[in-house]
């Protein structure tokens, strides 16, 4: 019996391969974060990509902002004991909002020489530990939202600064008052804990499978790199440090070097 994917699903909702039944919630969009289960000793690959798999099957993969227009899974039974199946599904496009922000200082839009060579650097820390393939599976246990708040920027959205095309926008802003608690969105470790640049006082939590959540502009930082937290837990106090016109969260949720809508994966805000 082959395997099928579904044409058409909910945005963000996780897509299930239980043996040689597939069944799915949701359409396969740009930006989506796709969580499933395999039949364990399972092997997998996301075009042609090897993917990790848990003890129970768990498997996790991120789509991008500009993904094209298809994808292809590839499922290995485990033990070897029939052929590899590949499941070529859709990945539906998005339209992108565009979002025009003034009042930054010229510094922040323009580095100068000694701040490029400071963004550099951390840009490097960041992809070193968004590189990590770590065997936790805290992506699968479920995510809660790090706070409540206005939402204030989305995924996606093209950012005009001072007039000046930017990068898009790589997660989500939750407008809260400066020292209002922050909580990790699931179980995992905090790999990075520190004061950048663009980001402001940051933490970065390893969730597993290189699932990764962000959370930036923070005014107190309260937990430490390499500190195991649960999902709820407290790990800093919001602000507005780093490239802001005003306090709130960023916050981003990332699949290695892919960035995907948190929005998607989350708990509804409100």
């Amino acid at each position: 019996m082959s395997l099928s994917l579904p044409r058409r699903a909910a945005l963000g909702l996780p897509f299930i391969l239980l043996g040689r039944r597939a069944a799915a919630q949701g359409a396969y969009s740009q930006g989506a974060l796709v969580i499933g289960r395999v039949a364990p000793g399972s092997r997998l690959a996301l075009d042609g990509k090897p993917l990790r798999v848990g003890p129970g099957g768990e498997y996790v993969f991120g789509l991008d902002r500009d993904h094209g227009p298809s994808a292809t899974l590839t499922v290995t039974p485990p033990g070897g004991r029939a052929a590899s199946q590949q499941q070529h599904f859709e990945v539906l496009k998005r339209q992108w909002k565009v979002q025009r922000i003034g009042g930054l200082p010229p510094g922040q839009v323009t580095p100068d020489a000694a701040a490029l060579e400071r963004i550099q650097r951390e840009r490097a820390k960041l992809a070193a530990v968004r590189a990590i393939d770590s065997p936790l599976l805290g992506f699968a246990q479920g995510f809660v939202l790090p706070t409540q708040g206005r939402v204030s920027g989305v995924f996606g959205s093209q950012r005009i600064l001072n007039g000046e095309p930017r990068m898009p926008h790589y997660g989500f802003d939750l407008a809260v008052p400066v020292g209002t608690p922050l909580g990790a969105i699931g179980a995992g470790r905090v790999t990075l804990a520190e004061h950048f640049f663009f980001f402001g006082k940051l933490v970065v939590v390893d969730h597993g499978h290189g699932v990764n959540s962000l959370y930036a502009h923070c005014n107190e930082l309260q937990c430490r790199e390499g500190q195991t937290v649960q999902a709820g837990e407290q790990i800093a106090l919001s602000g507005a440090t780093g490239r802001v016109t005003g306090p709130h969260l960023h916050f981003g949720l990332s699949w290695f070097t892919t960035w995907v809508d948190p929005q998607a994966a989350l708990p509804p805000v409100g």
